[in-house]
């Protein structure tokens, strides 16, 4: 059985933890609401960019732009894996890390050759380990504005240098999508060949026909970066809004379970005193009958 010593101690050390993880709390509350915010105004513009590439590709001859039409094959892969920079937040890593293995499985059990680009440290972390050989590249975001167009554009030039030099056929994009405080789902979307989201509005033309000027390739030429960029962007916010939703929930069930600590172990506490008090009691009382 500790000693009271060792309950005080223990006491006094999940007491400076609640400070820290109700500090967290407090520090991811004030950050959530302008993430969130930024996250959910970024998804109409992100949608209709979307709209309009797949409407322009459609007009679009065949074969169009690289980024559009691909190389014609999907034998290489790279998965870029969007993750935190720091931990503190639950699941919300791991699982990001979960659906890139589950990707890499598929991909290999298919055949394909498979290397990862990883973006936040969490995520490099969680791969190293068991896929070390096909990490290719990794960016840290501890220097970087996270909600910053300029550090979007810097990824989406670093993946399509990598694609001109014919280093991989196909780029998917592995991040999560914020839903609320207490959900964020991880989500794979494709990057190269540029491809419109299965849930993004379909423009009704209404039997018209557009004519383009200059040429709808030239066009796609054009917004094709930009909209990687914007998926790109996008995908930041969202994984900025989901990180701190998930640490605000994780700190807060942290400083509740210490609470619950602290009550259990003040308990145990005060029983080993008072159990203390009523012993050396009974040795005074024996002793004095003693005499």
């Amino acid at each position: 059985m500790p000693s009271l010593k060792d309950l005080r101690l223990r006491i006094a050390s999940v007491k400076s933890t609640q400070k820290i993880t109700r500090a967290l709390q407090m520090v991811a509350t004030a950050k959530l609401k302008r993430a969130q915010e930024a996250a959910q105004a970024s998804r109409p513009y992100a949608m209709r960019m979307a709209s309009v590439i797949a409407n322009l590709a459609s007009a679009a001859q065949t074969g169009g732009p690289k980024l559009i039409a691909g190389t014609g094959k999907d034998d290489v892969h790279l998965l870029v894996v969007l993750s935190a920079e720091r931990g503190l937040a639950g699941g919300f890593n791991a699982n990001i890390a979960k659906l890139a293995r589950m990707e890499i499985r598929r991909l290999r059990d298919a055949g394909k050759t498979v290397k990862i680009l990883t973006i936040g440290k969490k995520g490099r972390d969680a791969l190293r380990r068991q896929y070390g050989p096909m990490l290719v590249d990794h960016v840290e975001m501890r220097n970087e504005r996270v909600m910053s167009s300029a550090l979007a554009a810097r990824l989406a030039g670093m993946i399509t240098q990598r694609f001109e030099a014919g280093e991989f056929d196909v780029a998917t994009l592995i991040s999560a999508r914020f839903k609320n405080v207490l959900t964020q789902v991880p989500t794979a979307m494709q990057l190269i060949p540029a491809k419109a989201p299965a849930d993004a509005p379909v423009v009704d033309l209404a039997g018209a026909r557009y004519i383009y000027e200059p040429s709808e390739a030239e066009i796609l030429e054009t917004l094709l970066p930009r909209y990687l960029t914007t998926l790109i962007f996008s995908a930041l916010l969202e994984t900025e809004a989901g990180f701190q939703g998930a640490q605000m929930t994780a700190m807060d069930n942290a400083t509740r379970n210490a609470g619950d600590m602290i009550r259990a172990l003040q308990l145990r506490y005060n029983r080993a005193r008072q159990a203390q008090i009523t012993k050396e009691l009974i040795e005074i009382i024996s002793g004095a009958e003693a005499l």
